[in-house]
């Protein structure tokens, strides 16, 4: 019998966020993480760039453990263990 693959969703930065596994890590952190990293960019590329992040927005994973909140960044500790957390539920076997 065949298993749908694991889907996890989201609301982050007023886009809704659907996670389909199997992902990379790295996928995963682009796609949570989709608006451009301020310290990555140049004056000129910040001022072209559509979207920043915006502090009014609550952002949130729906996990089967619940519910998590969406750093601003995803250089932090918080963001990567969000991503190992949401990488392992899209990798569970049964």
């Amino acid at each position: 019998m065949a298993t749908d693959a694991a889907r996890i969703t989201g609301k982050v930065q007023g886009r809704d966020i659907v996670l389909a596994g199997p992902l990379s890590k790295d996928e995963i952190r682009d796609t949570v993480w989709w608006w451009p990293d301020p310290g990555s960019k140049t004056a000129g590329e910040k001022e072209s760039e559509a979207h920043e992040y915006d502090h009014s927005h609550k952002d949130v994973i729906a996990t089967l453990g619940g519910y998590y909140e969406v750093p601003d960044s995803s250089r932090t500790s918080e963001a990567e263990e969000l991503v190992d957390l949401v990488y392992t539920e899209l990798h569970f076997e049964a």
